[in-house]
């Protein structure tokens, strides 16, 4: 091993709303805040997701442009997670099926909601 798996840094416009937005949908607490640098995870002292600020950024296209990575979020139920995802700012995108949904961060980041 070369090392340990530390986070997820995530290129943003406004850090501190995308961490709010998944702090929302993930249950997760913040655990450093600055204006261009949020980390959310469980606790302080384990690995997190962080939110930098990009000032030229540009969302990922979904399907037709390489997203490069997202987040799988496993959920009870498709239908009302997905109410509580809109409700929190995301947005329904092409594609899915009867196990998962996928969306949009408001960032423009795609994210499943997913059922298994």
């Amino acid at each position: 091993m070369i090392g340990k798996w530390h986070g997820l840094v995530v290129d943003c416009p406004d850090p501190r709303a995308l961490a709010e937005f998944y702090e929302e949908l993930l249950g997760m607490i913040r655990v450093q805040d600055g204006p261009d640098f949020v980390v959310i995870g469980d606790a302080p002292d384990r690995p997190g997701i962080a939110f930098q600020r990009v000032a030229d950024w540009r969302p990922p296209g979904w399907p037709s442009e390489s997203a490069q990575m997202h987040i799988d979020v496993r959920v009870d139920d498709l239908a009302r997670a997905g109410e509580l995802a809109l409700a929190l700012g995301a947005t329904r995108l092409d594609g899915g099926g009867d196990r998962f949904r996928v969306y949009a961060d408001p960032a423009g980041h795609p994210f499943c909601l997913v059922h298994w």
